[in-house]
């Protein structure tokens, strides 16, 4: 049986600009009301990014089988590039000509402050690019993304019989209880952080155990405190592994949702599935960008032993 991964959600662009003084020097509390200002910003940086993209990039580093189902815009050349360097297919990436990919443009002041502005661009056209076509898989996972393409994917996976991870993110307060219900119904394993299963609680008027008795497992990511799975009447707790450094949390989540693409599609056991995706986190939040960060299966196998006293 195919090893393959379907991975539906975002591809884009991140710009990141550095403002090297403080937001409120410039930004009066008692005019926010007209604001027109420009931050001067010596420092520009842009970084490939996008739910799908972020995980696939990590799955493909630990030498999974993964195959994009998203949507790009007339701006996909250098993506696509990368994609084709990586050895990442690129066959089921729908490209839209009259839209541009999904961008977000990041301004930081020198506290960390943000001023974010999101393009979804070619992302709202998700619904268009048939899953089906895509072929068989071992298993799929649905990331943010436009929100029909989120609802129709899931439908069509129902259809196709193949399992899914329901991973909302910041797509969920998108989505209505009835909605989210209907997702985690459909869904084969539901994972979040901690942040998003307050939300989703919230919602659907199911607690914890209720979403854990739907799906065959639940998976809560809860930063440095580590992860906790709940499955079978179970819950497994998984330890945060330290990162030498704390640099960028930008794609930690993606990294750790393709440790569990590449434990469920090996047929792991979820105490090794969550501490391989642990391990993931902590090396991505080392590194700057969602895609820079760049170890060998062997060498993430090695940090995986030091880690936790065993191989998988």
């Amino acid at each position: 049986m195919t090893q393959t991964s379907l991975i539906c959600g975002s591809l884009a662009i991140d710009t990141i600009l550095q403002f090297p003084g403080r937001f409120d020097s410039i930004l009066l509390a008692d005019q926010l009301h007209k604001v027109n200002v420009s931050f001067l910003a010596p420092t520009m940086r842009t970084e490939f990014g996008g739910c799908a993209g972020n995980i696939a990039y990590n799955l493909k580093m630990l030498g999974g089988e993964a195959r994009i189902v998203g949507v790009m815009g007339q701006d996909n050349a250098a993506y696509m590039a990368r994609f084709a360097k990586l050895g990442i297919p690129t066959d089921n990436i729908l490209v839209k000509d009259d839209a541009y990919n999904a961008q977000c443009f990041v301004t930081a002041d020198q506290d960390g402050n943000q001023i974010n502005a999101f393009h979804p661009g070619a992302m709202s056209y998700a619904h268009e690019n048939e899953i089906a076509k895509a072929g068989p898989a071992a298993l799929a996972i649905i990331s943010p993304d436009g929100h029909l393409g989120m609802q129709k994917h899931a439908a069509d996976l129902v259809k196709l019989e193949i399992p899914f991870i329901f991973d909302p993110g910041q797509q969920l307060p998108m989505f209505n209880g009835e909605e989210l219900t209907t997702f985690i119904d459909q869904a084969t394993y539901v994972t979040t952080n901690d942040y998003e299963i307050e939300l989703l609680t919230e919602r659907t008027g199911l607690s914890v155990a209720d979403i854990a008795s739907r799906v065959d497992a639940l998976i809560i990511t809860r930063g440095e405190q580590g992860s906790e799975i709940y499955t079978k009447g179970e819950r497994i707790e998984i330890p945060a592994v330290p990162a030498t450094e704390v640099l960028d949390p930008t794609g930690c989540g993606d990294a750790y949702r393709a440790g569990l693409l590449f434990g469920i599609t090996n047929g792991w056991k979820w105490d090794t599935t969550g501490r391989l995706a642990s391990l993931l986190g902590a090396i991505k939040i080392a590194s700057r960008g969602a895609q820079n960060h760049s170890l060998t299966a062997a060498e993430i196998a090695d940090k995986f032993e030091a880690a936790f006293g065993y191989r998988y």
